[in-house]
């Protein structure tokens, strides 16, 4: 590889690398004004249904284990590609996108658990503001397993090269994002709703 071509690589790796955590920086934007509109529209005060005694904390616990088992999975599939096993990759980019696909299956069906009870997006800006949040971050799960659907694709057929790798890296820190996230959430919105 001519020096020329590297430091156009370097270069391109450099972009990549600054767009991701300018990306990262937004979303942290985004989720800091959704937390802060949840906090200021959820206050004892507000207008409509509480939201406390609908909260199932058993059932959201249940929730983030498998968010978190997936973020486990996802792990094991980065010291895999470390150790260069392909099969083992997918294997558990696989497991890791199950997981993440239980975790959203549960997070919809407590939507529509809610709807049923009546605790609706019109019926208040509290509850107009739980349903963004935590539709946003159920939204950043959906996008977060297309691309480990995708990333499964490239390991299988592309192999662990450098540009897969990268890609893998940057997937893992987004999922960590969206635990980290999660755990912001269970706190904020679940477990101090619910006391």
């Amino acid at each position: 590889m001519s020096t020329e071509t590297q430091a156009h690589a370097h270069h391109g790796d450099a972009a990549d690398i600054l767009g991701f955590w300018l990306y990262i920086m937004t979303d942290c934007i985004l989720f800091g004004s959704l937390f802060a509109a949840y906090l200021v529209l959820h206050t004892p005060e507000s207008y409509g249904p509480a939201l406390k005694p609908l909260i199932d904390l058993g059932y959201v616990l249940g929730e983030t284990m498998f968010l978190l088992l997936s973020n486990f999975a996802f792990g094991l599939a980065m010291i895999a590609s470390y150790r260069e096993q392909k099969r083992l990759v997918a294997l558990m980019l696989m497991l890791a996108a199950a997981f993440g696909l239980v975790f959203l299956v549960m997070e919809v069906k407590e939507f529509i658990h809610l709807v049923h009870l009546g605790y609706t997006w019109q019926v208040s800006g509290a509850a107009s503001a739980f349903f963004t949040l935590v539709g946003t971050h159920g939204l950043h799960v959906a996008i977060g397993l297309l691309w480990i659907a995708v990333m499964i694709g490239q390991v299988l057929y592309m192999g662990l090269n450098q540009a897969v790798t990268r890609r893998l890296t940057y997937l893992g820190l987004f999922w960590n994002f969206l635990d980290i996230v999660w755990i912001f959430v269970f706190t904020v919105v679940y477990l101090y709703g619910a006391l």
